[in-house]
């Protein structure tokens, strides 16, 4: 992550620096223009891709935030810009082959975007199945709670026949004492 955001870094740097001061430098770049307006198609073609990782990465939202920092920097690169158009010549080839590698990483960070989305619909799917799990348990829960209940009832009635009994057995028992009395 570290070498794309130096990556990301350089060639915003370099892409603020030529818009800055792309009118003043005309004369000297005449012969740069063209690598230059590929090099400006390439930025706008990356710029794209970075729009659509911004969404899908949350992360780079952080690098954005360190890269308006980074400008204060580039105004002294302007500075050099100015005094030395061969090194600007050198900065341009040092900026496509950054472009290139950034195009790499900007398809290997898709390649992770899919890899995390498919990841994604893997745990949807797996909470689906956890929901469809609590509910078979929910049903099972109540079908006890019915059970419990239902066997709450008959301990009940067999606690009241059991009385009967009981009561009828003592009266019996009176009786049985009483007609042995009468003998």
């Amino acid at each position: 992550m570290e070498e794309i955001k130096a990556l990301f870094n350089a060639v915003i740097e370099r892409l603020d620096v030529q818009n800055a001061h792309i009118e003043q430098m005309k004369i000297d770049i005449a012969q740069l223009q063209g690598d230059m307006k590929q090099v400006k198609e390439d930025v706008a073609v990356l710029k794209r891709d970075v729009a659509v990782l911004k969404e899908d990465v949350a992360v780079l939202k952080k690098d954005v935030a360190e890269l308006k920092e980074d400008v204060a920097v580039l105004k002294e690169d302007v500075a050099v810009l100015k005094e030395d158009v061969a090194v600007l010549k050198k900065d341009v080839a040092e900026l496509k082959e950054d472009v290139a590698v950034l195009k790499e990483d900007v398809a290997v960070l898709k390649e992770d975007v899919a890899v995390l989305k498919k990841d994604v619909a893997e745990l949807k799917e797996d909470v689906a199945v956890l929901k469809e799990d609590v509910a078979v348990l929910k049903e099972d829960v109540a079908v006890l709670k019915r059970d419990i209940s239902s066997l709450k009832e008959g301990q009940a009635r067999q606690d009241k026949i059991l009385e009967r009994l009981s009561v009828r057995s003592i009266e019996q028992e009176a009786e049985i004492v009483e007609l042995r009395r009468m003998r």
